[in-house]
């Protein structure tokens, strides 16, 4: 594993190189450029604050805000979109980069590493746009947001744990790359983005214990929207299981790095 890591150190330049090259790539021919990273996901969050705070004229206990729910989802949506992005690009990211892993010799632990930056531009992007509708909403942050670098770290470690699991089974089974979708699509409403955990029944609520992102989006909820400080215990927990996750990742990733070229 140290042997993995200090071949990506070595390859920095050649990470950091590929990053600036997608980003560009992506958007060279795009009038509006890099807005479209953030279009997507404030798109869906309009969509829902509108449902929520105009038609159904919801509340927000505790916020004295008319747009409190759209606030509230913006919130959610800024921890969910970083983790869901990593998730789902690494699950085709050796599928999608099979001949320049045949071709080229270079760490290929440096491609997930190239998600991950990507990913953190574009969720740096967003949370520059959020931060400017809560201005224009009539809401600003406090000092609680200076946590928010540590939440996006248990972020990208649980989204890495996930998603390098997923990416390295893909190859060798492809109909995890039908399945994992689906399980996002349950894992996202399973996760209080949209509604608040107060509202579901009680004898529902253990369950709630078997998702590592819930203290998670919780966490972006009460520092962005709530100014408080992440509820710790429950945090430490998500990051514990997502260094784990990680750590067996890497391993299964070493040891399958081998057959996988055979594969692709």
């Amino acid at each position: 594993m140290l042997g993995m890591l200090s071949g990506a150190w070595r390859y920095r330049y050649f990470i950091v190189s590929s990053i600036q090259t997608e980003l560009r790539t992506k958007f060279i021919r795009s009038r509006l450029g890099g807005l479209w990273m953030i279009l997507n996901p404030l798109a869906q969050v309009v969509i829902f604050a509108f449902v929520l705070s105009a038609v159904l004229s919801a509340k927000l206990q505790g916020v004295d805000n008319r747009y409190a729910y759209a606030i509230y989802l913006m919130s959610g949506t800024l921890g969910w979109s970083l983790f869901a992005e990593i998730v789902n690009r690494c699950l085709t990211l050796f599928i999608d980069n099979g001949n320049i892993l045949k071709k080229l010799a270079f760490p290929k632990i440096a491609l997930p590493l190239v998600v991950v930056g990507s990913a953190l531009v574009n969720n740096l992007l967003l949370l520059v746009a959020i931060l400017a509708i809560f201005g224009l909403l009539g809401h600003m942050p406090g000092l609680a947001l200076v946590w928010l670098p540590v939440l996006m770290v248990v972020a990208i470690v649980l989204g890495v744990g996930l998603g390098l699991l997923f990416g390295v089974l893909n190859v060798f089974l492809r109909d995890v790359g039908q399945v994992v979708p689906v399980l996002m699509q349950f894992l996202y409403w399973f996760t209080p983005v949209v509604y608040m955990v107060r509202i579901i029944p009680e004898e529902y609520r253990p369950w709630l214990a078997l998702n590592p992102l819930i203290p998670l989006i919780t966490s972006y909820q009460d520092v962005m929207l709530y100014n408080r400080t992440p509820e710790w215990l429950g945090l430490g927990s998500t990051f514990l299981i997502g260094l784990l996750l990680s750590a067996f990742s890497l391993v299964l990733f070493r040891k399958a790095s081998p057959e996988m070229v055979d594969q692709l």
